[in-house]
C-alpha cells in the first residue's frame, strides 16, 4: 500500500513515487495526462458540524474534454453522500449517520476497483470505533490528473475547512480496528522487553492481569501522520514509563489508583492517548507525512506492558462473526476460526471530559 497524496490546511503533497516511508523507486501510478487510477482509496477526516443544508466537503469538477466530477457532501442530520459523474454516467452512494450534535470527527474512506466493478464507502468514528459501510456499484476509474489537481488545490476543486486532512492511496485501504503502537515499542515478555516488531504469532508476552499469554496475530499499517493518526509522545517517567514511547491518539492506557476508584468506582479505566496530551507528560510528536503503527492481537484483550506502562492490546470485539468486515479489515486473509472474540473492552473507556477531570484531580 502506497500513499501518493496528502492534503490538509497547511500542506499539500502529491508524488507518484509515494510519500514518506512509502516512497518507491518507480511510480506506482501513471504520470501521463490520460492515465487512470483504476484502483485506490481516498480517505479523509472531517468534523461533523450541524447544518440544515448539504455541504461540499471534498471534490473536483472538470469539463474538458468531457464532463467528470467527484463530490463528497455532508448530509443534513448526519451522514455522507458520494456522487461521481463521468459524461452521462453517474455513480451514487450515501451513508446515513445520526449527528450527535457535537463537533464529532468522522473518517470517510472511499475505495474502488473499477476493473472488478467494486466499490465501498465507509464512515468511522475513531473515538467510538463505530463503523458503517455501503457498497458502491460500478465505480469509475479516475484520471490521475484530476486527483492530483484536487489534492494540490488546482483548477475547480474543493476541500472544506471542516476537512482535517485527505489522503490518497493506490490500494484498497483497510477499515475497522487499527494498530496504534510503533513497531519499536518495547513490550514485556517472559525473557524481558522485546520490540513489538520482533514478536510473531506463537510468541508470548507478559500481561498485567493474565500472566503470560500467546500472541495470536501481529498487524501493522502505514497511514498519514495527520488527524486521528497524528503521533503522540508519552514521556517517561510519567505513566510508569521507563522510556518515551510514541503512540497513535487512539492507543489506550490503563490508569488505576485511588482517584479512579473515587471518581468512577472502578479499579482501573482506559484513557485514549489523545486525552492525555497536556504539554509535558504527553505531547504531539512531529514526523514525516506518513507513519507506521503495529499492534498485537491477544486472546482476551489483555493489557500489555509497554516500556513499563499498562497499554491496551488490539480490540476487535465480535469481528469474527462478520466475514465481510474481516475481509475489509487489517486482518483480511486470516482464518476467522483463529480469531478471538472480545466481548467488551477490559476496562471502562473514559470520555474526554472524564479524562480531563481525572487528570486535573491527579495534578491537584
Amino acid at each position: 500500500m502506497t500513499w501518493i497524496a496528502l492534503a490538509h490546511q497547511d500542506d499539500r503533497r502529491f508524488s507518484p513515487l509515494g510519500l514518506g516511508g512509502d516512497k518507491r523507486s518507480t511510480p506506482v501510478c501513471g504520470t501521463g495526462q490520460d492515465d487512470l487510477l483504476t484502483r485506490g482509496s481516498l480517505m479523509f477526516e472531517t468534523r461533523q458540524a450541524p447544518g440544515s443544508k448539504p455541504k461540499l466537503l471534498l471534490g473536483f469538477k472538470s469539463t474538458f474534454p468531457w464532463l467528470r466530477s467527484l463530490a463528497f457532501q455532508a448530509i443534513p442530520g448526519g451522514g455522507i453522500a458520494l456522487v461521481q459523474v463521468q459524461g452521462e454516467d453517474i455513480v451514487h452512494a450515501a451513508i446515513q449517520h445520526k449527528n450527535s450534535g457535537r463537533n464529532d470527527v468522522m473518517r470517510i474512506t472511499y475505495s474502488w476497483d473499477s476493473t472488478a466493478k467494486w466499490g465501498r464507502l465507509s464512515m468511522e468514528d475513531p473515538e467510538s470505533n463505530r463503523l458503517v459501510t455501503v457498497p458502491v456499484a460500478n465505480p469509475k476509474p479516475i484520471l490521475v490528473d484530476d486527483l492530483r489537481n484536487m489534492m494540490l488545490g488546482r483548477t475547480d476543486q474543493a476541500i472544506s475547512p471542516d476537512v482535517i486532512f485527505a489522503g490518497l492511496s493506490d490500494q484498497i485501504e483497510p477499515i475497522g480496528p487499527m494498530p496504534t503502537l510503533l513497531p519499536s515499542t518495547p513490550l514485556a515478555t517472559p525473557w524481558g522487553f522485546k520490540p513489538l516488531s520482533a514478536l510473531k504469532r506463537g510468541d508470548t508476552v507478559t500481561t498485567q492481569d493474565s500472566g503470560v499469554v500467546p500472541v495470536l496475530q501481529t498487524v501493522s499499517r502505514t497511514v498519514p501522520a495527520c488527524g486521528s493518526f497524528a503521533p503522540i509522545r508519552l514521556r517517561a517517567p510519567y505513566f510508569g514509563l521507563q522510556q518515551d514511547i510514541i503512540v497513535a491518539p487512539d492507543q489506550r492506557l490503563v490508569i488505576d489508583g485511588p482517584e479512579v476508584e473515587y471518581l468512577f468506582s472502578k479499579e482501573a479505566v482506559l484513557i485514549p492517548a489523545r486525552h492525555l496530551v497536556n504539554g509535558f507528560a504527553a505531547i504531539q510528536e512531529t514526523c514525516g507525512p506518513t507513519i507506521t503503527y503495529a499492534q498485537l492481537l491477544l486472546p482476551s484483550h489483555e493489557t500489555m506492558i509497554a516500556a513499563g506502562t499498562p497499554a491496551e492490546s488490539l480490540y476487535i470485539g465480535r469481528l469474527r462473526r462478520q466475514p465481510d468486515q474481516i475481509a475489509g479489515s487489517i486482518l483480511a486473509g486470516v482464518d476467522r476460526s483463529l480469531l478471538p472474540e472480545h466481548h467488551q473492552p477490559a476496562h471502562t473507556v473514559l470520555k474526554r471530559f472524564e479524562a480531563i477531570t481525572l487528570a486535573s484531580r491527579r495534578a491537584a
